[in-house]
This record gives C-alpha cells, sequence and structure tokens, in this order.
C-alpha cells in the first residue's frame, strides 16, 4: 500500500471532515465575531478552536506523499492556526477564527473530499467508516463516491 492510500490519510482526512462539520453545527447559528465569542459563556468558540487544533494536528499526520498532490494548499498556515490555539490561546484572535469558519472551512473539505478520493478509498470503504459514531456527521460522503 502507497503512502498515498494508507488507511492512516483516510482517518485522517475524515477526521478533519468530522472536525469541520463539528464546527458548523457549533457556529452556525451565529452572525457576528461578537455573538460567536460571547455566545453561551465562549462554549462554541472554544469548541471550535478545539476543533480547529484538531484539523492542523490531524493535517501534520497526512503524508507528505499525498499532501504533494495537493500542494496548492497552505498546510503550513493549517498547522500554523494549530499551534497558535495550542500555544497562545490568550493571543486567539477571535475574528480570525470566525473568518475561517464562515469562509474557509468549505474550502478545505472539498479539498479533503479529493484527496479521500484520491487515495483510491472505496465507496463500500466509506460506508464502513461512517458506521462509527465518530464519523456520523458523513452521511453525505457517498454520494461523493
Amino acid at each position: 500500500m502507497s503512502s498515498v492510500s494508507s488507511n492512516n490519510n483516510v482517518l485522517y482526512i475524515l477526521t478533519i471532515l468530522e472536525c469541520s462539520e463539528k464546527i458548523k453545527i457549533y457556529a452556525d447559528s451565529f452572525d457576528t465575531t461578537n455573538d460567536f465569542f460571547t455566545g453561551t459563556d465562549q462554549m462554541p468558540f472554544n469548541a471550535c478552536c478545539h476543533l480547529l487544533l484538531a484539523i492542523g494536528e490531524e493535517s501534520k499526520k497526512i503524508s507528505e506523499g499525498l499532501k504533494d498532490n495537493f500542494s496548492f494548499v497552505e498546510w503550513d498556515r493549517i498547522a500554523g492556526i494549530r499551534n497558535r490555539i495550542a500555544h497562545d490561546y490568550r493571543g486567539i484572535d477571535a475574528e480570525i477564527v470566525f473568518h475561517i469558519i464562515k469562509n474557509e472551512l468549505s474550502v478545505l473539505n472539498e479539498v479533503m473530499i479529493k484527496m479521500l478520493i484520491s487515495t483510491g478509498t472505496t465507496r463500500a470503504e466509506i460506508e464502513k467508516y461512517i458506521q462509527s459514531d465518530y464519523y456520523k456527521h458523513l452521511k453525505y460522503l457517498p454520494e461523493r463516491f
């Protein structure tokens, strides 16, 4: 099995997609950064930051061979957001987080789906993965294969 089609890459990509779907759920009802940041005692903001951290961490684990096939993605920026959240909590800019959520996650999702397809993962394999409660927000994926 090549490094591009490894099961680990598939799991990293699925985790990124699931995190992204959860972020959408948690942030969807907010129209402004201030409401997002202050709403429900900052719970949605903190949850989304944690999920962005997970996205950054998983993106660092994707094989270099696979990432090379998607070199237009700014992998360093994705990891950089993770590092900023992990190491400078007080320095997190809510405007940047809100912008990423509202404007960039959907683009990343499309790339992740293309990346997943490029691994050679089959529709049957995707259907098996999404039976897990861990990936329960990815029920739309088989339609993309």
